[in-house]
């Protein structure tokens, strides 16, 4: 679920083991419905939802979510290997207390044991993730709203995380040590994360985004806000559009990638990154990769997140190859059924 829009996405594996993708959909969203991760509208959201699983045509009822990164508090800590689960249990709800500015009482908390810790032997590492028990529960209401059950929620920025792994491992000697920035770029914000190893190093949101494109062609040509965005989407637009609008908006995204980028050079050691990764809706703009690779001098491309699975008899294939990048935190979401 983002500001303009809720997504879909159902996977299965075939006899061979391989990952199917049996549907996907997307349904937009007003603005205003969603405003930074909070649900302001919530029987428009509902409806919303209900359409999509309509339209995706799935009949499956369990449902992984996610939740903005900016609800949740995550944090990794250390504590004595070998504790019984009871034990483990008690010592990060004690150890929580410490880093979340709420009572427990108010918050969803879970862990997980990430392995042994590199800086203390005998003991492990273990994330803790939490967030204000409301902000689980309207995403909860949402799915139950559409009937669906919800059995997992994630956090945004982990799930699209999942999926670009597997693009990762088709990178030369399958992305291992090479630092990789991933860019998301949504209707209102762009977030960035450089990885190295499934290690994140640095993340970053920048208020920009495909919504700044639709307000260049509200000022050019008069149309309304509804108009633009589906004239945008169908390529119905003037003869004039590309020189004017669209090129001028290109060149400023890449500036925003490249700077991006700079804030991380400039706190952190590194000087360079081997590969940049473009997700989201506005990602696959005709021309925007080449933009990006002029303006940092980095090899850049567009994930597809389906790359590598076998297409379902509903599906279809040309559509999906157009919004494929648009659905990489909901394929990770997906994934969440495979990947234990």
């Amino acid at each position: 679920m983002s500001s303009s829009s809720v997504k879909l996405v159902e996977l299965s594996r075939n006899r061979a083991g391989e990952l199917v993708l049996e549907h996907c959909a997307i349904e937009p969203l007003e603005r205003g419905w969603i405003t930074d991760g909070n649900i302001e509208k919530f029987d428009e959201v509902a409806e919303a939802v209900r359409r999509l699983v309509r339209k995706s045509g799935s009949k499956t009822r369990n449902v992984a979510m996610a939740l903005p990164t900016s609800a949740v508090i995550t944090k990794k800590i250390v504590l004595p290997g070998g504790l019984s689960d009871k034990e483990l249990e008690l010592q990060v709800e004690s150890e929580a207390n410490q880093y979340i500015p709420f009572s427990l009482d108010e918050v969803s908390l879970d862990f997980c044991v990430i392995g042994p810790s590199a800086s203390s032997p005998g003991d492990v590492e273990v994330l803790i993730a939490a967030s204000r028990k409301e902000k689980v529960s309207d995403r909860q209401g949402l799915a139950e709203a559409a009937g669906l059950k919800p059995v997992v929620m994630d956090v945004e920025s982990y799930a699209s995380r999942t999926a670009a792994s597997r693009v990762i491992e088709t990178l030369p000697n399958q992305g291992m040590d090479s630092l990789v920035a991933l860019f998301e770029i949504g209707a209102l914000t762009t977030s960035l994360q450089v990885m190295r190893n499934d290690e994140v190093l640095y993340e970053r949101d920048q208020a920009f985004g495909g919504a700044q494109l639709t307000q260049l062609i509200v000022r050019q040509y008069g149309f309304s806000v509804d108009e633009a965005e589906a004239k945008k989407r169908s390529g119905d637009l003037p003869d004039d559009y590309k020189t004017a609008v669209l090129g001028p908006f290109i060149d400023s995204m890449a500036q925003e990638v490249a700077r991006a980028l700079q804030f991380f050079f400039t706190s952190t050691p590194n000087n360079k990154v081997d590969h940049i990764l473009l997700a989201g809706g506005s990602s696959a703009l005709p021309g925007l990769t080449e933009a990006v690779t002029q303006q940092t001098t980095f090899a850049c491309m567009v994930i597809n997140p389906f790359d590598g699975m076998e297409m379902g008899r509903s599906v279809q294939a040309r559509k999906i190859a157009r919004e494929a990048p648009a659905y990489l935190t909901s394929t990770g979401l997906a994934l969440r059924r495979f990947n234990q």
